[in-house]
């Protein structure tokens, strides 16, 4: 048996243990990280026709007339949860898969009687709330497609207590029927739109077709999807195994234009420790960096300025300290005085297994292998406190500082020179 953890309106939750003030009854919409678009919403607000990936400025009037709590996008901060969620989840279930940042897959086959599988179940659930705060469903099938669509009816329905067990045929033919198809994991709305006219509108039509038909007339993927739907297991756990990224890169639109050196260098910090980590995760490390800075091309009141810097190390690293000068070495080569920036990013266009990396004859290795175990430390300590910043660089300052706008008005669209920097923790030499 497998089981999903799906946690419930993720970035809505995280917004209510940080924010008591936001929680049930009253509406939340959580925007993009430029306030764009609402890319979260609270059942409240969906009780509103409030509907994800709605323009800002179309929803603004109903969110005024009915009192909602509209906050901008936090990542770093669900980041920091989402990694808590998982932590308290290994310590009931030791076998997790982690496939979002909001859902995760288990390996239930330890207990077989149904009693057991809800009874652990419930634990699941139960122990996150407690610990994080953040409530969670848990679907339980013998598949990962099914045990996804017992998540949403664990979701959906509070007759279920949060846990949906799918354990026997029956079971297993009532949800798929009241399944729509595009609901179904691996089918979508793309592939719907091709099935919808085959007759094939749930689930358990499309996973009663017989299967000589189903291979003839389907692709591979497809043909897993509809074994899943009958209950066999046939995607395993390392085929959403996320792949070691080649490229990375981390960029922030800023909440008001930046006319000083100083907040961008700041951020440039902040990104390089974005990037080191993402590189020492999946032991790797950058060949190249790469850094770009842009004004507002919707301000054509504004002067307008591009442009983009690279530059190759001189050996492969993943350490903060390096990278963090690399991309300051490329902003000072195209940082121009007499604009407004906007938009800003650090870039990392080539990637190489840490065992596979040229060491430089000109560095000594005891240089090195101080790098490298003193970034160790950090993430051992960053990962124990549960925050990615609690000890980082002198010159970092955090990203939400430039990009949150929960006091900016139009009015306050003007250049800024820049940003007070918080109280820090211990800093890293």
């Amino acid at each position: 048996m497998i089981g999903l953890i799906d946690c419930n309106n993720f970035f809505v939750s995280c917004e209510r243990v940080h924010s008591p003030e936001l929680r049930s009854p009253r509406p939340v919409v959580v925007l993009s990280n430029n306030d764009g678009c609402a890319v979260a919403l609270s059942n409240e607000a969906k009780a509103l026709g409030l509907k994800r990936g709605d323009p800002y400025f179309k929803i603004r009037h109903i969110c005024d007339r009915h009192n909602v709590a509209v906050v901008s996008g936090n990542h770093r901060m669900y980041s920091d949860i989402s990694a808590k969620v998982m932590s308290t989840i290994r310590d009931v279930v030791a076998d997790i898969h982690v496939y979002s940042v909001d859902e995760c897959f288990i390996d239930m086959n330890t207990w077989r009687d149904s009693d057991s599988l809800l009874a652990v179940g419930r634990s699941v659930v139960d122990r996150v709330m407690a610990d994080t705060g953040i409530p969670t469903s848990l679907g339980i099938a013998p598949s990962m497609t099914l045990a996804k669509v017992a998540s949403r009816f664990a979701k959906k329905f509070s007759g279920y207590r949060s846990v949906c067990l799918i354990d026997n045929d029956s079971k297993r033919r009532k949800a798929l029927s009241m399944t729509d198809i595009s609901e179904i994991w691996g089918i979508g709305r793309r592939l719907s739109r091709r099935l919808l006219p085959m007759g094939y509108d749930t689930a358990l039509k499309f996973a009663d077709i017989a299967k000589a038909d189903v291979e003839r007339s389907f692709a591979i993927p497809l043909q897993r999807t509809w074994r899943e739907l009958n209950g066999e297991a046939c995607i395993g756990f390392d085929e959403h195994s996320e792949p070691k990224r080649k490229q990375m890169q981390a960029t922030r639109s800023f909440a008001r234009n930046i006319t000083e050196p100083e907040p961008l260098e700041q951020a440039m910090t902040a990104f390089a420790a974005i990037i080191g980590r993402k590189l020492r995760m999946q032991h790797s490390c950058a060949i190249s960096v790469g850094v770009f800075i842009q004004t507002n091309r919707f301000r054509d009141d504004l002067p307008q300025y591009r442009n983009e810097h690279h530059i190759r190390l001189d050996e492969p690293v993943s350490d903060d300290m390096h990278l963090a000068a690399a991309a300051q070495k490329c902003l000072r080569a195209i940082y121009r005085h007499g604009y407004g920036y906007k938009r800003a990013g650090m870039l990392v266009l080539e990637t190489v297994d840490e065992s596979a990396a040229q060491p430089s004859l000109f560095i000594p290795p005891e240089q090195r292998d101080k790098c490298r175990r003193l970034m160790q430390a950090v993430d051992s300590i960053n990962e124990r406190e549960g925050k990615r910043d609690c000890v980082h660089l002198g010159s970092y300052a955090p990203l939400s500082a430039l990009v949150r706008r929960e006091h900016a008005t139009e009015a306050d669209e003007g250049p800024v020179s820049g940003f007070t920097h918080p109280p820090c923790s211990t800093k890293a030499p």
